[in-house]
């Protein structure tokens, strides 16, 4: 089945174009808006411009079974959010808002949670940055409304839901006594600050960001921003220039989201190092503008770059930025990743709790496309071999990796297979071959792939995974010419059939509405991201496919 010519394989040259000129004309970058987020927003700045439109999203949001956010456990941060916000807003004075409709679903997301067995064997919580804070922040809060509300038909209820088996408030008040301390804050907290409590945050030592417009944010997030500026009296109206910055921020931030707010903004180098290297490895061509150029080049400070103002300086980031400017014709030393090696990998950042697969399979690229390119010194060789190592040893037994940065394996297995065929070595081949056995047994009966439901986006990274480790030269201007066969571990059967149908169905989905499934404080989706994997998905498919039907007789 080659694509037709006109047809929707065909656009995808003029859509890429248009995709680069967007990473210029909305540098902020495009991020779904977050119920954790909003919520918090809510409660802490009513004073901000679109607060109705605010509280409407959280009512609007409201699934049917009275949660918010995906299934399952990421569903617990949201709903939290989202209760406590209303509640908030139930108990205002001023609120335009119909009170019974807010204690209405206030209460149904309170007798969701009290039902759901969150942090059970059945129903485990997720791997969420700062998740064992803000759980028992937000539920001290419910408790204090519920405690307070005043009586009457409407009140939601009479007691919030315990914390989650497992959980404890210890960590938080460990926090909160350092922040109260006015000691100095590690960066990696700076963005959950909202978690702080008031007399907290008037104490801590934490100072915006600085940022271009004369704004300021706090750990690149509208809640801990928000936070920082509850505990200032007057600031929401006047106050100081630091706090006028940061409500400049607050106000930049609604005024391009139209409202509710993503948990992490503006992500500028992260959107263009991931789309600007996605395309690039797939093949496709691109003109990179000088000022994108530019951007990239953050990541070649010593200390590595961050993904957003305020937040610590990552591995992730910094080496996504670097394979970048690699594939667009500029290697330069990764010197900007030594800082978060360890003795067996590479943190994301500097004190992180758990650790990453797709962090080092990107670094494991950052590195592995240097030495390709400029051949390095030893201790370059030695980082991709280790870290090869580290990611074949992480590998499930059925073939897939999981990740804390991204709620689906279809987004880590594709990260991780794809850079240990580029750089992985031989002895890489077994893993690679088991990570496409597992991608071909996960293929859907609509020839769609994902973990809840059939996405564009995870239909693309299973495409992707297929395409790139198939055979030598996979990455390149043009896709490889011989048939699908599979990985150097041997011959599948149906790896064509499973592209084609792949394929097929991607180009029914490529428009349809995305789910959030990156991991932040809650779930998101950052749509230019996606859509450079799904036209880079395309691209791949759709040549090959071609090529294929053309030698055959």
């Amino acid at each position: 089945m080659s694509p037709e010519a006109g047809g929707p394989g065909a656009d995808v040259a003029a859509e890429v174009a248009g995709l680069v000129a967007g990473l210029l004309a909305e540098p902020w970058g495009r991020v779904s808006a977050s119920p954790y987020e909003t919520g918090r927003v809510v409660s802490l700045a009513p004073w901000l411009t679109g607060h109705a439109d605010r509280v409407d999203f959280l009512l609007d949001a409201q699934r049917a079974d009275g949660a918010w956010g995906p299934s399952g456990g990421y569903a617990l941060v949201p709903t939290l959010s989202a209760v406590e916000a209303l509640l908030a807003e139930f108990r205002r004075e001023g609120s335009h808002a119909d009170p019974g409709l807010l204690a209405k679903a206030a209460a149904r997301g309170l007798e969701a949670l009290k039902e759901w067995p969150y942090g059970g064997a059945g129903t485990p919580l997720p791997d969420l940055p700062a998740i064992e804070l803000i759980v028992p922040s937000l539920l001290d809060l419910i408790d204090g409304h519920l405690d307070a509300g005043p009586p009457g038909e409407n009140r939601p209820g009479d007691r919030g839901p315990g914390l989650p088996p497992g959980m404890d408030k210890a960590k938080l008040a460990s926090v909160r006594a350092l922040l109260a301390s006015g000691a100095a804050v590690p960066q990696k907290l700076v963005h959950a600050l909202e978690i702080a409590g008031h007399e907290a945050l008037a104490a801590c030592r934490v100072a915006p960001t600085p940022m271009p417009g004369a704004m300021a944010a706090v750990g690149a997030s509208p809640a801990a921003s928000a936070a920082w500026l509850a505990a200032r009296p007057g600031a929401a109206s006047g106050g100081p220039e630091g706090e006028a910055a940061v409500r400049r921020y607050l106000e930049a931030v609604v005024a391009r989201s139209g409202g509710p707010v993503p948990c992490a903004f503006p992500i500028t180098l992260f959107e263009r190092g991931w789309a600007l290297s996605w395309l690039r490895r797939a093949g496709i061509p691109v003109d990179a503008p000088p000022e994108l150029m530019a951007s990239l080049r953050e990541a070649l400070a010593p200390e590595g770059a961050a993904t957003g103002p305020g937040l610590p300086a990552d591995a992730d980031t910094t080496s996504v930025a670097l394979y970048a400017l690699a594939l667009l014709g500029e290697p330069h030393e990764p010197r900007g990743l030594w800082p978060f090696e360890t003795g067996t990998h590479f943190c994301t950042w500097r004190g992180e709790e758990g650790m990453s697969p797709t962090t080092n399979a990107h670094v494991l690229d950052a590195f592995g496309e240097y030495v390709r390119r400029r051949g390095g010194e030893p201790r370059h060789a030695a980082v991709v071999a280790k870290l090869s190592a580290w990611l074949r040893g992480l590998q499930r037994g059925d073939g897939s990796w999981p990740d804390r940065w991204h709620a689906s394996p279809y987004y880590a297995t594709a990260c991780c297979a794809i850079a240990l065929h580029e750089f992985g070595g031989p002895e890489s081949a077994g893993a690679v071959g088991r990570a496409v056995d597992w991608v071909l047994g996960g293929q859907r009966p609509d020839g769609s792939w994902g973990r809840w439901e059939g996405t564009a986006e995870e239909t693309a990274y299973a495409l992707q995974t297929l395409l790139l480790t198939g055979s030598p030269g996979g990455r390149s201007e043009a896709p490889p010419a011989g048939p699908l066969t599979g990985s150097p571990a041997g011959e599948r059967s149906g790896p064509r059939e499973a592209v084609e149908r792949g394929y097929r169905r991607l180009l029914e989905l490529r428009d349809r509405p995305a789910p959030p499934l990156w991991v932040d404080k809650d779930l998101y989706l950052p749509g230019t991201i996606v859509r450079t994997a799904v036209l880079g998905a395309l691209h791949l498919a759709g040549r090959t496919l071609a090529l294929s039907d053309s030698d055959s007789p």
